[in-house]
């Protein structure tokens, strides 16, 4: 009879599924970083600096 190969099927889905966790981690800060840096950043026109 065949031997299963479940624990190797189980490795291969779990380091997937953290492979895909950490890819989204990574979007999720670089979204977060952006936002921050338009936020942060004063505006571009110069009316502020004349007033």
């Amino acid at each position: 009879m065949a031997k299963s190969h479940f624990s190797f099927k189980k490795r291969q889905k779990e380091l997937a599924k953290k492979e895909k966790k950490e890819l989204k981690r990574q979007r999720k800060l670089e979204k977060n970083s952006k936002s921050e840096e338009e936020t942060d950043s004063p505006p571009d026109d110069g009316e502020d600096l004349l007033s």
